[in-house]
C-alpha cells in the first residue's frame, strides 16, 4: 500500500493566493479521504480529481476550512451516485457548531423539501474512525474554545495537528510511531495558532525534524519558516508518507 498526501492549500484564512488549508489522504494514488473543505479548497479538490469527494473529515468550522460546503452539498444532491453516501466524520463536540454554521438556514434549496443532510452520510465521531479498513484515531487541538478543533492521525503514517496552538502533550501519544507530522505554524503566533518560536520552544528537535509546516500567512513567510531550517508544505505538493500500521481490530 502506498500512501500519499495532497495539500489542496496551504495558508491562513487571510493568504488566499496560497489555498485554503486542506490535504487529501491518497491510497495508491487514489483520493480516499479529504480534509476540511474550504470554498477554495474544494476547487482544487474538483479541478485536481474531476469528481466529488467522496469523504470528508472536518478538522473545525472556521469559513476557510468549511466554506466550500454548501457548494459541495449541492453537487453531492443532484449526482444520484453520490446523494446521501458521501461519508462526513465530524468530531461530536464539533457537529452542533457545523450544524448552525451550514445547515441551519430554512431552505437548503429553493426548490424545498430537502434537509442540508440529505446529501451527506453523516458520522460523529469521538475517538476515531474506521474508513475503508483503515482506523484513523481524533484527537483535540488547542484552537480558540475547548473541544472546537481536532487533530488526525493514521497510526504510523502521519498526524494533522489541524489549526492550534502547540500540543506536545498531544502528540507525546499520538506521534510516538515515526509519523510525518503535518502542523499548523505561521512565522508569527497568535492566541489560536502556533508561531515558529512557538513551535521551537514547545517541542523536542527529533519531532520538529518530522514535522511539515503549514497554514502560514504568505509565501514570503513560508519562506523565512524554511530559512530556520523547517520544512513547510506547498500547494499541489505531494508528500509520501510512510505505510499505516496494520489496525486493530477494535482500535479506540
Amino acid at each position: 500500500m502506498n500512501v500519499a498526501l495532497r495539500f489542496l492549500g496551504v495558508g491562513n484564512a487571510a493568504a488566499t493566493e496560497l489555498g485554503s488549508s486542506s490535504v487529501v489522504l491518497e491510497r495508491d494514488g487514489a483520493p480516499l479521504l479529504m480534509v476540511d473543505c474550504g470554498q477554495e479548497a474544494l476547487t482544487a479538490y474538483v479541478e485536481h480529481y474531476q469528481a466529488s469527494p467522496g469523504a470528508l473529515f472536518i478538522t473545525h468550522v472556521h469559513m476557510d476550512h468549511v466554506a466550500g460546503m454548501e457548494r459541495l452539498f449541492i453537487r453531492a444532491y443532484f449526482d444520484q451516485a453520490l446523494r446521501g453516501r458521501l461519508k462526513l466524520y465530524v468530531p461530536v463536540k464539533v457537529l452542533p457548531h457545523l450544524q448552525s454554521r451550514v445547515a441551519d438556514y430554512p431552505g437548503a434549496l429553493a426548490e424545498g423539501t430537502v434537509n442540508f443532510w440529505d446529501s451527506f452520510q453523516v458520522i460523529p465521531v469521538s475517538n476515531g474512525f474506521w474508513h475503508d479498513g483503515l482506523w484513523f484515531d481524533v484527537f483535540p487541538a488547542r484552537h480558540h474554545l475547548p473541544e472546537t478543533s481536532y487533530g488526525l492521525r493514521l497510526r504510523g503514517s502521519f498526524v494533522y495537528s489541524g489549526d492550534t496552538r502547540p500540543i506536545p502533550e498531544m502528540l507525546a501519544q499520538h506521534a510516538d510511531s515515526g509519523e510525518t507530522v503535518i502542523h499548523d505554524c505561521a512565522l508569527h503566533g497568535n492566541p489560536s495558532h502556533t508561531g515558529v518560536a512557538d513551535l521551537e520552544r514547545e517541542y523536542p528537535l527529533d519531532l520538529q525534524r518530522r514535522m511539515v509546516l503549514y497554514h502560514y500567512e504568505s509565501a514570503q513567510a513560508g519562506s523565512d519558516l524554511e530559512r530556520r531550517g523547517h520544512r513547510i508544505a506547498r500547494s499541489g505538493q505531494v508528500l509520501e508518507l510512510p505505510a499505516p500500521a496494520k489496525p486493530e481490530t477494535g482500535a479506540r
